[in-house]
């Protein structure tokens, strides 16, 4: 049963650097290698601003994926390494599949990405992972939204196309609470169309979309202190429909001046649905 995860001993809230964009008028970009690389590479002039990061276990139960964009759960799941790419696929695809699903009521999801990141530099050579990203952004845009659906159902794609759906994605530690570079979520609500610059996502074989931020004094961001294995944060990033209901979710990975000086490099997946309503 999915429910809401239990409150941990932290602060109330801390104050933290964020790395906006500064807006130059030329578009930022960040280059990633192929399968395999780990090579990244950015333009664009970044924009730091301390901001104050709320603790969110307290107010768990009131965030929805609707109006705020994201949610915080308990979650289990039943992989026992998340470094298979097997058991990943095997077993973790129909878990967040049928997570979407119940917490969206998407009538269809489908899996179509994941992504291993780690904040320990020899893990991350030895193991080809990601680093994590200390940039505030969204990961799809007006355009990059719907490409996707064509990118990865091309055969489907029109008729999908006709109706609502959303990209959302699941993220959650792979092993050890985290305790070096949480993940900060930005309220959606508090999220201006002003803020949201297109950045260009380049890899060797495509150009793809997102939106990088701009730094907004209302931006209320939230955090989610020793992030546990068994908890998932639910965020979406991109919806069809514009009725007023969230569609995009800034987030970014921040160094936490509270973290303990032996804190453990954080090790985490992120995935990414298609939802179809």
């Amino acid at each position: 049963m999915v429910q809401t995860a239990e409150q941990h001993a932290a602060p109330a809230a801390i104050t933290a650097t964020l790395n906006y964009l500064l807006d130059e008028g030329v578009t930022p970009f960040t280059y990633t290698g192929g399968p395999g690389s780990t090579e990244v590479r950015s333009g664009g002039t970044p924009d730091p601003h301390e901001v104050v990061i709320a603790d969110g276990r307290p107010e768990a139960a009131r965030f929805s994926l609707e109006r705020n964009g994201f949610r915080f759960l308990r979650h289990d799941t039943a992989v026992a390494d998340f470094y298979d790419p097997d058991q990943v696929r095997r077993v973790y695809y129909p878990e967040i599949e049928a997570l979407v699903k119940r917490e969206s009521g998407a009538q269809r999801v489908v899996v179509f990405d994941h992504t291993l990141r780690t904040a320990d530099d020899a893990a991350r050579e030895a193991l080809k992972l990601r680093e994590v990203v200390q940039r505030v952004h969204n990961d799809y845009t007006e355009w990059s939204g719907p490409q996707r659906v064509r990118d990865v159902l091309p055969e489907e794609a029109d008729a999908l196309l006709k109706r609502r759906f959303a990209i959302i994605q699941v993220w959650r530690p792979i092993r050890l609470p985290v305790e070096s570079f949480p993940l900060a979520i930005c309220d959606a609500v508090s999220l201006a169309p002003k803020d949201l610059v297109v950045s260009e996502r380049r890899y060797p074989n495509r150009i793809g979309q997102t939106y990088a931020i701009t730094y907004n004094p209302a931006h209320r961001w939230y955090a989610f202190p020793r992030m546990q294995r068994d908890e998932a944060l639910i965020f979406k990033v991109y919806d069809s429909l514009a009725d007023g209901r969230a569609r995009w979710t800034a987030h970014t990975a921040f160094d936490d001046p509270t973290a303990p000086p032996d804190a453990k490099p954080r090790e985490s997946i992120e995935i990414r649905t298609l939802a179809f309503f």
